[in-house]
């Protein structure tokens, strides 16, 4: 072997290539989240400049996510078919270029602007079953929590930049340049995307026989295409478990993606800058707490606590922590007492990253792509109906008290359901 071959080889060794695939994930869903989040600190602009009442604005942020929930389970067969290498890199690009076009959507007219947002969501929608197909492949089953957690950790940091960055862009460039800056990032990683990753490691040049040894079985497993054993899923208690769940956990999140900012706006009274930047803290809480979470609860399983044990401990604590945290944050009159419940309420809430998250792999990670698919779409019905129903019910009462009251009756809900159901075996071949 020659020097450079050797340095190559130590490189490998070094740095195993999967994650690299994992990090290249987690840039996705970072990408993901600048685009979608941008929009809850520009509509407070566009507000001002078209007129919108917030339930004309909450019928803005949540069409998005009609999109998002009706591509959502067919994104999913077709990673579980094709492979979610190409499906993931060309989501990306159609998602950022539909993000390149919202404010011209929006200076023609609002139901443009609603259609374009609904492109959008559809683009989206293939993020996390593209993901999850490609991790079947490449993320080892003692890793999952962690690589599950970096790759959901996206969500809170890409939340965080676009918070921390939108309203200063919007105060020296106006709002559209900001939908400019963040779609052209999507077309540079799609470029880095399908030059450096392959779908499986048998085709990857670049990964060691000591890593492929180690990922042979899931590979193989997932090169088979059987067909999915629809009934088997539809009919498991575990899955409807994890279909509900998925709807109750994200009902926080959806709801403070979109109305963080407002809230801070309109009922705290703070300018659209500081609006921004008070919403970004709890998102920084949330990334810190979830990737240290991950950490808790592979070390659990190292430890040899049983997975189901650990997944319903790591979800019971993100359920009614934030549960929690919502209810002591209603009539709340100091912003800074306000980000600090709201720390605690997404803090607590990254802890089912832990737990549901990686829990498709744990049931079923031949069909994961297909089950994330499934649930996820329950799982953006709260970006349809919890986000409208967010801005009606602030139109109504003058507050966020109701919604915060509705928020926490959601996650008990949830965390009973998963105490009883939820399982960290396998139950689909």
């Amino acid at each position: 072997m020659s020097t450079s071959e050797s340095a190559l080889a130590g490189a490998v060794s070094r740095w195993p290539r999967r994650y690299t695939v994992v990090g290249l994930c987690f840039l996705a869903v970072f990408v993901c989240y600048i685009d979608r989040v941008n929009i809850s600190v520009a509509a407070l602009a566009m507000q001002e400049e078209f007129g919108w009442n917030e339930t004309t604005k909450g019928y803005v942020l949540s069409s998005f996510f009609i999109g998002y929930m009706l591509f959502m389970a067919p994104s999913g067969w077709i990673a579980n078919r094709i492979g979610g290498r190409i499906v993931l890199g060309l989501a990306v690009l159609w998602w950022s270029l539909f993000t390149l076009i919202t404010p011209a959507a929006a200076f023609v007219s609002l139901p443009l602007l609603i259609i374009a947002r609904i492109a959008m969501g559809c683009g989206e929608a293939a993020m996390f079953p593209a993901a999850y197909n490609i991790y079947g492949r490449w993320v080892l089953p003692a890793e999952r929590s962690r690589a599950v957690s970096l790759l959901i950790s996206g969500i809170p940091l890409g939340t965080l930049f676009a918070l921390t960055t939108t309203g200063w862009i919007i105060a020296r460039y106006g709002w559209p340049a900001v939908f400019y800056v963040f779609g052209a990032t999507g077309f540079v990683w799609t470029a880095v995307w399908f030059f450096q990753i392959r779908n499986s490691p048998a085709d990857d040049a670049k990964v060691s026989p000591a890593e492929l040894a180690l990922l042979q079985q899931q590979t193989t497993e997932h090169d088979e295409k059987p067909p999915v054993p629809w009934r088997k899923l539809l009919s498991s208690p575990a899955v409807w478990a994890l279909f509900i769940n998925h709807f109750c956990s994200n009902w926080v999140l959806y709801m403070l993606l979109a109305w963080l900012p407002s809230y801070f706006r309109g009922q705290l009274g703070l300018s659209i800058a500081n609006a921004g930047l008070y919403s970004a803290a709890p998102w920084l809480t949330m990334f810190v707490v979830g990737i240290l979470a991950g950490w808790f609860a592979d070390g659990m399983v190292k430890r040899g606590i049983s997975i189901t044990a650990v997944r319903k401990i790591m979800q019971t604590i993100g359920l009614l922590g934030s549960a929690l945290f919502m209810l002591l944050a209603r009539d709340v009159d100091s912003p800074t007492t306000a980000m600090l419940l709201m720390c605690g309420a997404l803090g607590a809430a990254s802890f089912t990253w832990s737990g549901f998250v990686p829990n498709h792999l744990d049931i079923a990670p031949r069909y994961a792509d297909v089950l994330m698919g499934i649930t996820n779409t329950a799982g953006t019905v709260p970006g349809i109906i919890g986000v409208a129903l967010t801005g009606w019910l602030v139109d109504a009462t003058g507050t966020y008290s109701a919604a915060f009251t509705l928020v926490a009756a959601i996650n008990v809900f949830g965390a009973l359901v998963w105490l009883a159901f939820a399982t960290g075996e396998r139950v689909i071949d």
